[in-house]
């Protein structure tokens, strides 16, 4: 999507503004939310939202002599990238970085097992089931053998209703 102000660039800034109860939405390029004062928003609060999120992943660590940090194969994104912004280049860089994000991700979320709803278990049984129109016509039949044919009856117009789709 194209940027609202200048129509130029692409837009990577998404701002939404309620004002008595009517809402505005506007996309912007970097550099028009820069001019437009929507750069950072939490500079004025004391802190830094990269500084914060940075922080939480711990101390970036020094290059040694020269030694060449591990790079994400799909993003690029090495692990002193993540620390630095805070956030991470990709889905894959989960992946690549697991075993050292981990404790960060402990740290924030207090635990690392899902604890949230559980799956209903329906018990199922294990005997066939019996169709209700064929139970009723055995019985329908039984009362026949027995002489019974008011019971006959009454067993042979619920038939003709469930067979019919009103099954009360």
């Amino acid at each position: 999507m194209l940027c609202q102000n200048c129509g130029k660039k692409e837009a990577t800034t998404h701002i939404k503004q309620v004002i008595n109860g009517e809402t505005a939405e506007s996309h912007l390029c970097a550099s028009c939310a820069e001019h437009l004062g929507y750069v950072d928003m939490f500079s004025g609060f004391g802190f830094n939202l990269d500084d914060f999120f940075g922080g939480l992943l711990g101390e970036s660590v020094p290059m040694l002599g020269g030694e060449r940090e591990e790079k994400c194969p799909k993003c690029g994104y090495t692990f002193s990238d993540i620390v630095k912004s805070g956030r991470l280049g990709c889905a894959d860089c989960y992946r690549k970085f697991y075993d050292r994000l981990l404790p960060s991700l402990q740290r924030i979320h207090g635990k690392i097992k899902h604890t949230g709803k559980q799956a209903m278990v329906v018990h199922t049984s294990t005997e066939p089931k019996i169709n209700p129109v064929a139970k009723l016509k055995e019985d329908m039949q039984k009362a026949i053998e027995e002489q019974n044919f008011e019971q006959a009856a009454v067993l042979r117009d619920r038939i003709k209703e469930m067979e019919a789709g009103n099954n009360e």
